[in-house]
């Protein structure tokens, strides 16, 4: 049948030493996947299983842009993560088919409405309005995996102007990235087009209006957003 009505195409995303862009489906974000972060947060991770939470492929936002500051909030926070850009259709997959699956890596900035997380958070309410708000992805440039050594004892790291903010190790993930996809994949059929958002280190904390973030990852294109005035 025909549609009643055009919808947005999905966004596409730059891939280093390519022309076409990296088209987004879903946006999966791991949620308490460093120790410190989630101390820092008055919780503890769950050591049993990961959990997640999701986005909508229209949060993304490439690297470079300025947003508005969102509505409904006093307390934007940073949270600066490595992302997994998924190559290839997987289903309770193992570890190892997992690894093969993915097609490239990326910085990235989930962007949270704190106040609202945490409101949730105390009436055991879901987290969507604090995580899944228009202009909350934030993505540099994919690296394909074929050219990156793999995720290992890499610095993450975000400053605010020149103020450090997050300064970690990939190896301090408590869930590596193929025990997260192989997990994901038995709830989910994975494809081609799915981002993972893998969690943040201890440092995450506000911005305003002006500020300029930077982060990075050893070997990645950093990753940057301007905060503008509230719409």
């Amino acid at each position: 049948m025909k549609a009643l009505f055009e919808i947005s195409a999905p966004p596409l995303v730059p891939v280093e030493g390519e022309e076409a862009g990296y088209p987004v489906h879903r946006i999966f974000c791991v949620g308490r996947n460093y120790a410190a972060h989630a101390a820092e947060m008055g919780a503890e991770v769950d050591r049993e299983e990961p959990f997640y939470f999701t986005k909508p492929a229209s949060a993304i936002v490439l690297s470079g842009a300025e947003i508005p500051y969102p509505p409904g909030t006093s307390n934007l926070h940073h949270e600066m993560e490595l992302v997994v850009a998924i190559g290839a259709p997987l289903f309770k997959a193992s570890t190892d088919e997992a690894t093969k699956a993915v097609y490239g890596y990326a910085c990235g900035l989930d962007m949270t409405r704190r106040d609202l997380q945490q409101a949730a958070r105390v009436k055991q309410r879901p987290w969507d309005l604090g995580k899944a708000f228009e202009n909350s992805a934030v993505i540099g440039r994919i690296t394909k995996a074929v050219t990156f050594p793999g995720v290992g004892d890499q610095r993450i790291w975000l400053k605010v102007g020149e103020e450090m903010r997050q300064d970690a190790r990939l190896s301090e993930l408590v869930w590596s990235v193929p025990e997260l996809i192989s997990h994901l994949s038995r709830y989910y059929h994975l494809r081609q087009g799915d981002l993972l958002y893998t969690g943040t280190p201890a440092g995450v904390g506000p911005v305003v209006a002006g500020d300029r973030i930077t982060g990075g990852i050893d070997g990645l294109e950093p990753v940057e957003l301007s905060i503008g005035p509230a719409e």
